[in-house]
């Protein structure tokens, strides 16, 4: 087996742990803002927060540079319209994430404060997830499109 078709599997499958549990999370994170139990909120927010670090960190950087090397060694050009697109599209999709990750780490920090005060949740919880919900919307559809523009190669 060639080196390219070991990177290409690895590839598929990191892209397969980025959007599964990019969908995971987004569900458990967004489920348990309908309880309101804090200790199930906190469950999932600091499992969100992991799942981020140990999962869509590593297949999201690895998506990039065994992208990066696929289209080099295969011989691409980026300039080409569906790879150059796919590159803005994953860094808008990341340029997304980032500031969900730091939400995620707001939310699960004032979940821990009102559990151990015994308080309830400050109104800029709400605020925020909203936030993230909204924002989780753009990275997904963009990386869906990155995702078919690999299988077409085309515009």
């Amino acid at each position: 087996m060639s080196w390219y078709l070991i990177v290409k599997t690895l590839h598929i499958i990191s892209a397969t742990i980025l959007f599964g549990t990019g969908i995971g999370i987004a569900f458990f994170m967004f489920r348990s803002h309908f309880t309101a139990d804090l200790k199930q909120k906190l469950y999932a927010a600091e499992n969100t927060v992991l799942a981020d670090t140990l999962f869509t960190l590593p297949s999201g950087a690895f998506q990039l540079g065994s992208g990066l090397w696929l289209a080099w060694y295969a011989g691409y050009s980026l300039r080409e319209e569906w790879l150059l697109f796919s590159l803005l599209l994953f860094s808008f999709a990341g340029l997304c994430w980032l500031p969900v990750v730091w939400i995620q780490l707001q939310l699960r920090n004032m979940i821990r404060k009102s559990l151990s005060h015994g308080t309830p949740l400050p109104s800029r919880y709400n605020k925020l997830f909203r936030i993230w919900f909204l924002l989780g919307w753009p990275a997904f559809l963009a990386l869906v499109t990155v995702v078919y523009f690999m299988v077409v190669k085309s515009v």
